[in-house]
């Protein structure tokens, strides 16, 4: 990598020491009373690889100070860019950047169609935006809509045909963040499969990691955090994941409460203590699985006052409605303390802003999320109505999944396979396409719902700055541009650009124009045109005489198309 490069993404030994795990299982050394925030569980947090000196010299570069303005395009008219950024300072390119996958020319044309505010309005009503051609085809992945049940009485015909429902849902979350035209919702849908997450390779992920996905993630995707919570916590996706089957009144576990806890709400530095976990297990108690389903068995629940934070309870009712119901009332208390707040609006001003969020913005956002009861929309709104949205240009750098699939979306690829790509008698081309792009995922280290730990995926660039893996990344889109895959229908490079300028230089701007929807600058300019070894004013053909696939991979090496 050029010392620019480098300079932009940090050395990766800086982050190398920060990625233990531990277990959750309730059986970790702290001592009673103790805050967890004094032993960390997760040490891989973004707090914490934020803590190097890569994070130190990003934080200098984050919006200070802010203001709430009357709706988005009031906040993009008013508000400058505040931080050092090769992006170009346009809104329209900075929207499509982060409120989706990656821009393209259609993304663009909308908003400049709908304008700000109205391409924000449409994308929060995702449900009158028209399925996608590659959305239609994902009913090619025959375990998508299949209840739990079906999935455990069908799992021999299944296998058969060579469907792995909880593969199958990964690839239809990577078609959708590639194709779908609801690019806010999925960008939301990805958001909440890290900060509420449940593994989709789990035991047990094969029957109920896609009702995971169908009915709490995405149902409540855009809606309310405290129903997804309340939803999850009788999922038994997430009492599987996290053992609370096997919680009972005279043996407790604590990971499912420890995690509502820690990951799911107030988060570790929220005031809670390992008394409240313990507390919190013994309320919890006889939620667990039978047959397929959620059940809630009072011969194992726990019977007693408890203490939880500021929540109390008698907890006396052998009802098991009325104990049931105490439950949801302890989980929905969590979702809306004040504590889960500022995580909430902290972990979205991190995806959305700056990896060291300006507390101006995450006290916003915490105060619209309390005084809307934890509605995701208007939370949203205020953050796309806030200057230090605005003012943080290209400070998001995409991870290895994001860099993929912006590659995807820069480069057109449509879903119909290639002449040449044969399937295997048992699934179409377009399933095994997809399976395709997720094994590469799972070879750069990150694909939809991959994190084997509760904790999610960590969302600093510093986390990810491997150099293998970057170069990983370009090589695959080197293979895509040169026509080395067959899983889809991918546009030849020479065609990229419709009618080329027949000079170097005029082709190269616009090509970037293209792929990454700025020119770049002088010097970039000069660094790309010295990999063909033609100066700017030299004749060229459509193939930039032969060198086309080396530039336009060059292109998307740079930070224009690392950034967000």
């Amino acid at each position: 990598m050029s010392p620019q490069v480098r300079g932009l993404f940090g050395d990766e030994r800086e982050a190398g020491d920060a990625t233990g795990t531990a277990a959750t299982d309730g059986t970790a050394a702290r001592p009673s009373g103790r805050q967890p925030s004094t032993v960390r569980t997760y040490p891989e947090q973004n707090e914490s690889y934020m803590g190097s000196r890569a994070g130190a010299a990003m934080k200098k570069n984050s919006p200070a100070g802010g203001r709430v303005f009357a709706g988005p395009a009031a906040a993009a008219a008013a508000a400058g860019v505040t931080v050092r950024t090769v992006l170009a300072k346009d809104p329209i390119r900075d929207l499509a950047g982060r409120a989706t996958f990656g821009a393209t020319p259609k993304v663009l044309a909308d908003i400049r169609r709908l304008g700000i505010d109205g391409w924000i309005r449409w994308q929060l009503d995702p449900e009158k935006i028209a399925p996608t051609k590659a959305e239609l085809k994902l009913a090619e992945l025959p375990t998508l809509t299949m209840t739990p049940q079906q999935l455990r009485d069908q799992r021999d015909q299944l296998d058969q045909r060579g469907a792995q429902p909880e593969k199958e849902t990964v690839d239809a979350t990577i078609a959708r963040q590639i194709w779908s035209d609801r690019q806010l919702y999925e960008v939301m849908v990805d958001f909440w499969n890290d900060f509420l997450h449940v593994s989709a390779d789990f035991d047990g992920g094969e029957v109920y990691r896609n009702s995971f996905d169908r009915d709490v993630i995405r149902r409540h995707a855009l809606g309310s955090y405290p129903d997804m919570l309340v939803a999850a916590n009788k999922h038994p996706a997430l009492l599987l994941y996290l053992n609370q089957d096997d919680s009972r009144a005279d043996a407790v576990n604590e990971n499912l409460a420890r995690e509502n806890l820690e990951l799911y709400s107030v988060g570790v530095d929220g005031g809670y203590t390992e008394k409240d976990v313990r507390q919190a297990a013994l309320l919890q108690t006889g939620r667990g699985v039978d047959g397929g389903r959620y059940v809630f068995r009072p011969q194992r629940h726990y019977l007693g006052k408890v203490k939880i934070l500021r929540f109390t309870h008698p907890n006396a009712s052998a009802d098991p409605k009325q104990a049931d119901a105490v439950i949801d009332r302890y989980i929905s208390y969590l979702a809306l303390h004040p504590s889960t707040a500022r995580y909430v609006a902290r972990s979205l001003a991190t995806r959305f802003v700056s990896d060291t969020p300006p507390k101006s913005l995450v006290d916003r956002l915490a105060k619209t999320y309390t005084a809307s009861k934890g509605l995701i929309k208007p939370v949203l709104m205020t953050l796309f109505s806030s200057s230090e949205f605005w003012a943080a240009v290209g400070q998001k750098v995409r991870r290895p999944m994001g860099y993929l699939v912006a590659t995807y979306r820069a480069l057109g690829v449509r879903p119909e396979a290639s002449p040449g790509f044969s399937g295997d008698g048992r699934r179409t081309p377009y399933a095994l396409a997809l399976r395709q792009i997720h094994d590469k995922l799972r070879e750069l280290g990150q694909y939809p719902m991959g994190q084997p730990t509760p904790d999610g995926y960590p969302d600093v660039y510093v986390a990810w700055t491997s150099a293998g893996t970057m170069v990983n990344g370009w090589n695959e889109a080197g293979e895509l541009l040169a026509g080395s895959r067959t899983w889809f229908t991918y546009p030849r490079p020479e065609r990229l650009v419709a009618d080329p300028p027949g000079t170097a230089g005029a082709y190269l701007d616009a090509l970037a124009k293209r792929l990454v929807h700025q020119k770049l600058s002088a010097r970039e300019r000069a660094l790309v045109l010295a990999v063909t070894g033609v100066p700017a004013t030299a004749k060229v053909d459509a193939t930039f005489n032969g060198a086309i696939v080396a530039v336009a991979r060059t292109i998307l090496a740079s930070p224009q198309h690392h950034l967000r």
